[in-house]
């Protein structure tokens, strides 16, 4: 009995190492989201001359200033551009990506192979090597100043990592139900839309799930297309409050950070459950 208590002291003292370890790694992680909220709430020199992280006085103020939005533009029309930019690009990446693999995946076409291993190789290539290619596109169209640079492309299956993500798990969908589809006359769209696409519900999720974080975080694009300030979104309203002549207001400016991190972490939690169950049942899906 004894030898047994004292070999366990090992185990035990390790799963506590371990947690202790998985403890500090989440205070470092979490540091930075409990300094940006704490900050949100500092007064203007505070926020410059004190580290601190508890704010000596609680500036209310700053959310209310930032609830009043910029340049006469109120954060209610600033959070609904990011929804309709956010919202639109994940509507064509999900609808697009999942097309564009299927036809990978799937069909028997000339060039599958070397098509693919083109589209993958796009993943290489950085944004700023083709920015200014569709640029001058979007310029000649008469479309810069809109919304459509940043929705549209995504309706042409442009993320390549999407594409081979959802190729991948229709890889591992049996074959079988598409066969029984094609018997009772479905063709290759019903069979899509019928019997892949469902199954394909945990890729197709991720891909939201990215999508949406990426393109409401995104701001250099964004900073690129849009001019007029009632089109800004959250994300390019944050430049506002530091302007050319050094007058900057850093407590409206990270309470307005605050309120863009919502939706984000709002956008994860109302689909985490749905990505794990999904993960969790993909591996008994092949």
């Amino acid at each position: 009995m004894t030898s047994t208590a004292v070999s366990r002291k090992p185990l035990g003292r390790g799963r506590i190492a371990v947690h202790l370890g998985c403890l500090a790694a989440l205070l470092v992680m979490l540091y930075p989201l409990a300094w940006l909220l704490a900050t949100s709430l500092k007064p203007a020199d505070e926020v410059v001359a004190s580290l601190d992280l508890l704010p000596g006085h609680l500036e209310w103020s700053n959310y209310r200033t930032a609830l009043d939005g910029v340049n006469d533009v109120s954060v209610w029309r600033l959070l609904g551009n990011s929804l309709l930019i956010a919202g639109g690009a994940v509507v064509g990446n999900v609808l697009s990506c999942s097309l564009a693999a299927y036809a990978f995946a799937r069909l028997r076409f000339r060039l599958r192979g070397p098509l693919f291993a083109f589209m993958i190789a796009t993943i290489m290539l950085p944004h700023h090597a083709v920015l200014i290619p569709q640029y001058i596109i979007f310029n000649q169209l008469g479309l810069v100043n809109t919304y459509w640079p940043l929705i549209l492309p995504k309706f042409l299956a442009t993320e390549a990592f999407f594409v081979f993500l959802i190729v991948q798990f229709m890889r591992g969908l049996p074959r079988e139900l598409e066969e029984a589809a094609r018997i009772d006359g479905c063709g290759p769209f019903r069979s899509f839309f019928r019997v892949v696409l469902p199954l394909t519900r945990p890729a197709l999720i991720t891909t939201a799930i990215f999508t949406f974080i990426w393109t409401w975080n995104d701001f250099f694009t964004q900073l690129i297309y849009l001019f007029d300030q009632d089109k800004f979104t959250l994300t390019l309203a944050l430049r506002s409050f530091v302007d050319a002549s050094s007058t900057s207001a850093f407590g409206p400016m990270f309470a307005m950070s605050v309120i863009a991190l919502l939706p984000i972490v709002l956008f994860f939690l109302a689909f985490q459950r749905f990505l794990v169950e999904g993960m969790a049942s993909s591996g008994v899906k092949g």
